[in-house]
């Protein structure tokens, strides 16, 4: 398989498709569900929310700092000024990151970060920075050791005793090893060097089978935007039953969703802002997949006139569209760390309240787009076709 980059019909609660379903399983779901939407809690005026299974919680930023843009294609990055930016990102109220163990130097800015930190910022401070991590393997027989060896390689480039969250990849579903990993997983975390457990880009299918086998993940990172609705189409309902939550991904779409792009012509060589780093290469792809260029001018010309009624932005208005969806813990914004900053724009999303007139003119220019979960299939399947 070639290599990727990893970001990525409502049923009723008996419909979920598993052949180990059973009564049982089901009740214990539903209990489960319980638990963890009684402990699941916003706070901070909107800025932050807990995460729970069971036992297991951890409260993160709802706007998190998006680390993908440290791996190369959109400049270089400079540790000494990255760590700076983290500084200021956290000094504002934005102290959540997320990153890889495949984003170039991300866990490792982060160790130079979380050092800072411990020594230039007081504890309680310390106490509200988290960091995110993913652990993307390749899919060979997953052994204790194994997965026990390769957390062990991001606790070290952290500098954590115990990662924060670890969020668990898997390419092929027809190899179930991606059980064992996360058996051995939730072992690491009973052992103290994982705080919770969680996922990135797996199906409604696979998370349910997940749950059933008694794995307590917390949340689910996928791709999800006012273009890319699926999460709602599908997952969402088995998230609110079981209280696991949302972290979206590419919900401005690489920058796609913005003033930058409003009034331009992509179609016409030279005509627009050039689709120079990855992410926009790859978000553009998604609107031709949705319902092409055209159509996309009209939903920023809607997003516009919503920005402009309350004095924001673009980007402000499709992060609190996904932040306000069903099962949504909190939504990414990329950070180029030392090259460029949004910090006051991201901190703007908390005070925008959005009203029934505006979400109304957003569904009334999303309705004409394609239905994506037919054109791409299920949460992370665009990264598992041949």
């Amino acid at each position: 398989m070639a290599t990727l980059h990893l970001h990525s019909v409502l049923l009723n609660p008996t419909s979920f498709k598993s052949t180990k379903a059973t009564t049982s399983t089901r009740r214990r779901l539903l209990a489960n569900s319980v638990r963890c939407a009684e402990a699941t809690q916003v706070t901070g005026e909107t800025q932050r929310v807990t995460v729970r299974n069971g036992n297991d919680s951890l409260d993160i930023c709802r706007v998190l700092n998006g680390m993908w843009q440290t791996s190369g294609g959109w400049g270089r990055i400079d540790r000494d000024d990255a760590a700076e930016a983290m500084l200021r990102y956290a000094d504002a109220g934005l102290s959540t990151f997320d990153m890889a163990d495949h984003y170039g130097p991300a866990e490792d800015l982060y160790g130079i970060f979380i050092n800072r930190v411990r020594q230039e910022r007081p504890p309680e401070f310390l106490e509200k920075v988290r960091g995110l991590t993913k652990w993307v393997p390749p899919p060979v027989k997953m052994t204790s050791s194994y997965v026990r060896d390769s957390i062990n390689v991001s606790r070290k480039r952290m500098d954590v005793a115990s990662l924060d969250m670890l969020q668990f990849h898997w390419w092929d579903y027809a190899n179930t090893g991606y059980l064992d990993a996360l058996k051995h997983l939730t072992d690491l975390k009973e052992e103290g060097k994982i705080k919770t457990v969680a996922l990135t880009n797996f199906d409604t299918e696979r998370l349910q089978i997940i749950l059933e086998n008694e794995i307590p993940v917390v949340s689910n990172q996928v791709q999800h935007s006012i273009v890319d609705m699926r999460p709602q189409q599908k997952m969402a309902e088995l998230c609110q039953l079981t209280g696991v939550k949302l972290i979206t991904y590419g919900t401005v779409m690489g920058g796609l969703l913005s003033e930058k792009f409003l009034d331009t012509n992509l179609n016409i060589p030279f005509a627009g802002p050039p689709l120079n780093t990855p992410s926009l290469q790859k978000y553009k792809r998604m609107v031709d997949a949705w319902g092409g260029w055209s159509l996309f001018q009209a939903l920023l010309q809607t997003l516009k006139g919503i920005a402009s009624k309350h004095g924001a932005t673009i980007p402000n208005v499709a992060v609190k569209y996904i932040l306000d969806q069903q099962a949504v813990a909190g939504s990414m914004i990329g950070v180029r760390l030392g090259l460029s900053e949004h910090i006051q724009d991201s901190n703007a999303v908390f005070s925008l309240t959005l009203d029934e007139d505006d979400t109304s003119s957003i569904q009334e220019v999303t309705k004409k787009g394609k239905n994506l979960l037919k054109v791409i299939g299920d949460c992370g399947d665009e990264y598992r076709r041949a």
